[in-house]
């Protein structure tokens, strides 16, 4: 058996300042060019010369106004604002890709889910099957006011919602349309065949929807399933539902426990646990010698802002660290923002000294500084360590640190047989696993296919109905701050 091939994606996101707060201000910065097109196609072809398996493109709904009251230091950073909505990038990088995938993330819980299908298919068809979803639920009470709302959902309930959202998107992408239900006939005048297609009526709790699926079968019908979530709640959805888990990691053997608790989830849905893709969030600072490098590293800590990366956290705790002086500990409160952020402070009862310096780069993922054979060394060791399947890669400035790892890092690791030299064929899902572009049989969408719930031959040239009571399924949570 061959070395096990590391997966990789470029973490980005549709603004300035994403995960190390303050490198916007970084001379070769460029990702204040975010509202350019070029910038994102030139970074797309950029990846895909690098074989990256995907651009994950993280998204928010609702501003960072948790750290000192308000959004004065937000938008003095550029903390995440301001952001602009990623699908509507896609289309474009795709057009100047043929492999590359995209994972986007989408806030469920403020997007109605027979539209949201609609766009997801679109894009599905448009890149040739090379998209993935990030299913988020939202954090930010900031959200909610701005929908209209006087709070958020209650964090467990936002899953109970989550799990009947994907059960209405799994009737409309996997049980709408049959396959062949478009023939393109001219000469008979059939571009689809009534009796194929299918009236998707779903009764349930949180959604009433009643329609056909707007779009004829996309290559992966449902797109690659995402999902970071790490209470007990997330973890239980996630097991059922993603295909790609997307984790923060604090040390090795936290992050094998992480590991195993995702696998142990997926398995309790009765689906294989090595099926499921681990992916941990990295920074990565490379130049030819770790002299180099560490150079690098101090002339970026000039420019970051550990300030701005405090103020991050605090909006995913929910709690104002402005609150407390340097060496006063923080106490655990329960909020309803990400469980398992505020957890960390339950676990270490950290000061607000020590999130300055945890955040010295303005952020808080593994940062890996050294030579190409050392963050190699590094990579392979965390794979072997912990069984992730690959690494989410931040931006620190950009492009600068998407470039420097595909000219340095990627030919080492190609040298020692870690990481692949030429792209599969196929949809996304294909090459991540291998196998075909829809769902896998064990997977709970699956189930919604046509050929799942309906063994009764239609008669042509007549739609038919497709009625499944929205059955309650339960759920659990990893979240890394995104």
């Amino acid at each position: 058996m061959g070395k096990k091939q590391i997966l990789l994606n470029a973490f980005n996101m549709n603004c300035v300042g994403h995960i190390n707060h303050g490198l916007w201000a970084h001379p070769r910065d460029r990702s204040a060019e975010y509202k350019n097109l070029a910038y994102w196609t030139e970074l797309a072809q950029l990846l895909e010369r690098g074989l990256f398996d995907g651009l994950f493109l993280a998204d928010i709904v609702g501003v960072y106004d948790v750290y000192q009251g308000g959004v004065e230091l937000t938008l003095k950073e550029s903390i995440q604002l301001p952001v602009n909505d990623p699908l509507m990038l896609v289309s474009a990088m795709a057009g100047v890709t043929r492999h590359l995938g995209f994972g986007i993330t989408a806030n469920l819980s403020y997007d109605a889910p027979y539209l949201f299908a609609r766009r997801m298919s679109t894009l599905d068809h448009l890149s040739d099957g090379r998209v993935g979803w990030n299913i988020v639920t939202g954090y930010l009470e900031s959200a909610a006011r701005a929908m209209g709302l006087a709070q958020q959902m209650e964090h467990d309930r936002r899953y109970d919602q989550a799990d009947e959202y994907l059960e209405v998107l799994y009737k409309l992408w996997e049980g709408s349309w049959e396959e062949g239900a478009v023939i393109n006939d001219r000469q008979r005048r059939i571009y689809a065949q009534p009796g194929k297609v299918h009236k998707v009526e779903h009764r349930g709790e949180f959604f009433n929807v009643e329609g056909y699926h707007l779009c004829e079968p996309s290559p992966q019908r449902t797109p690659v399933l995402f999902q970071a979530g790490s209470s007990s709640r997330g973890l239980r959805f996630a097991g059922e539902h993603a295909e790609c888990i997307f984790i923060s990691g604090n040390n090795k053997a936290a992050t094998r426990a992480q590991v195993d608790r995702v696998r142990a989830a997926a398995l309790d849905s009765r689906r294989d646990p090595q099926a499921v893709k681990v992916f941990m969030g990295i920074s990565v600072i490379v130049a030819p010698t770790e002299a180099e490098a560490r150079a690098r590293y101090a002339e970026y800590l000039a420019y970051a802002s550990a300030e701005a990366g405090v103020a991050h956290f605090a909006s995913s705790t929910g709690v104002d660290f402005a609150h407390f002086g340097l060496d006063e500990p923080i106490p655990y409160v329960k909020t309803n923002a990400i469980e398992s952020a505020a957890s960390k402070l339950r676990d270490n009862r950290l000061t607000r000294r020590q999130l300055l310096e945890q955040h010295a780069l303005g952020g808080r993922y593994i940062l890996l500084v050294g030579s190409p054979a050392q963050i190699a060394d590094e990579l392979e060791d965390w794979v072997a360590e912990t069984g992730l399947d690959g690494f989410n890669l931040t931006r620190i400035v950009t492009p600068e640190s998407y470039a420097d790892f595909i000219d340095l890092v990627i030919p080492e690791l190609q040298s020692r047989g870690s990481y692949k030299t030429a792209y599969a064929e196929g949809t996304l899902r294909e090459k991540l696993f291998g196998q075909g572009p829809h769902l896998p049989r064990s997977h709970k969408g699956a189930a919604f296919s046509v050929g799942a719930n309906s063994s009764a031959k239609q008669p042509e040239g007549q739609p038919t109905h497709i009625q499944v009571s929205a059955a309650r399924s339960s759920t659990n949570e990893l979240a890394p701050t995104i």
